[in-house]
């Protein structure tokens, strides 16, 4: 088959939860079709990253994206006015809708895949005969989640109406697909309750390749933990707020030499501000290899309180064989249980008392290590986990969407390029 692939970040390098999702997907579409991809690009450095792919890829094809507040100050005014999600009106750019219909009248494409939910508006009016709507998260809940940590005022005001357009529109946009891909039963449940109607949904988990990622316990002599999150991303920074404000202080109290090193791009201000010789707490930003820093770690934590989808890290670090303490939301869509991949625990008191018995008890943490590698070798490897694909695309011809006819609701085709857009 002939697919496009369209993308909002160039799934290169593979250095976030994201953008590994995507570029596992786009390898094990590559190895069985002719895939054409075309992604937004910020910087020249993308437009690089982007080249790189070129192995997999029959073309590609780069779109400028420019970001700034005052652009998204028109964004969120647009919102305001069409009642379409701010998400939404900020990535719906002119050159991509004339971009991705240029390359349909020129190449005989048999599928659309939509990589996020931004990018599903530039696939799902395509006259291709397969289109389908690549969900890493349900959105919706996302911001719901967000909303409901706001205190009063326009932002939290802001916030509700922004998950409510969202639930609309990602529910409509799901119905209006031939197959929509979720990551675990939990967003699968999400979007349906969005949808209010059925809709044509397969669970295929995020992947990962455990020949890149070798089985590499900490030594016992490891002392530290470990967050490996993007930081700009605001579940992931409340996160790490809440773990050093509320949990790790209670740590030291037990293992005073224990640091805790913040790994991830882009960290907030008021997360740079928590590194004081005082509170052991280091903030390193970026890091392209975290293999040294883990060696460090005798265990990784998943402090989230917030989101959606599955959390690469936690695959990541079970791969690599670093022992992990999560919240139940962390590890909401992974197959891991408690007391035999990992620890879970929700409250402080209780996330600091696992992460002290794993600190102190390093054969317990070694035991799931293994149990952990064991686990993502047998579901979530790429070559395995990602084989559904195989029913969307090796038979479009079988495939009986659930809905017969396509449904038409102006907030979404709102949607043809508007004067200005972009």
């Amino acid at each position: 088959m002939h697919i496009l692939l369209l993308t909002q970040v160039v799934p290169y390098p593979p250095d976030s939860g994201p953008k590994i999702k995507t570029y596992n997907v786009l390898r094990y579409l590559a190895a069985r079709h002719s895939v054409h991809l075309v992604s937004f690009v910020r910087t020249a450095a993308e437009v690089a990253s982007a080249r790189a792919l070129q192995p997999y890829c029959a073309g590609i094809t780069t779109v400028p994206l420019r970001r700034s507040r005052l652009r998204d100050v028109g964004y969120l005014a647009r919102s305001l006015a069409t009642g379409r999600p701010f998400l939404i009106e900020r990535d719906d750019l002119r050159a991509m809708r004339t971009t991705v219909e240029r390359l349909v009248r020129e190449h005989p494409f048999d599928a659309a895949h939509a990589d996020q939910l931004s990018m599903g508006q530039f696939a799902v009016d395509l006259p291709v005969p397969l289109r389908v709507l690549d969900e890493h998260n349900a959105v919706w809940t996302i911001v719901r989640r967000a909303a409901a940590g706001e205190g009063r005022g326009p932002r939290r005001w802001l916030a509700e109406l922004e998950w409510r357009k969202l639930r609309a529109y990602e529910g409509e946009l799901c119905r209006r697909f031939d197959w929509v891909t979720v990551v675990s039963d939990e967003d699968r449940a999400a979007l349906a309750q969005a949808c209010g109607a059925p809709y044509a949904a397969k669970v295929i988990p995020i992947a990962v390749d455990t020949r890149e990622w070798s089985f590499a316990p900490p030594p016992p002599q490891a002392r530290h933990l470990i967050s490996l999150a993007t930081m700009f991303y605001p579940p992931n920074a409340e996160g790490v707020r809440w773990f050093a404000t509320a949990v790790f202080p209670l740590v030291r109290r037990a293992v005073p030499d224990t640091r805790f090193y913040v790994v991830g791009s882009r960290p907030p201000a008021h997360i740079a501000r928590l590194a004081t010789p005082e509170s052991g707490i280091v903030v390193t930003g970026y890091v392209a290899d975290v293999q040294p820093l883990l060696q460090q770690s005798a265990l990784l934590v998943v402090p989230v309180h917030s989101g959606s989808g599955m959390r690469v890290k936690i695959l990541e670090g079970l791969a690599r064989g670093t022992p992990i303490v999560s919240t139940s939301i962390g590890v909401e869509g992974i197959d891991a249980q408690h007391g035999e991949h990992l620890l879970v625990a929700d409250d402080p008191n209780e996330f600091a008392a696992a992460v002290i018995r794993l600190l102190q008890h390093p054969a317990e943490a070694a035991r799931l290590a293994r149990a952990g590698r064991a686990l993502v070798e047998a579901r979530y490897d790429w070559l395995a986990a990602l084989t559904p694909l195989d029913d969307i695309y090796s038979h479009p011809d079988r495939q009986q969407p659930l809905h017969a006819t396509r449904l038409e609701d102006r907030t979404l085709a709102g949607a043809g390029p508007r004067p200005g857009a972009g």
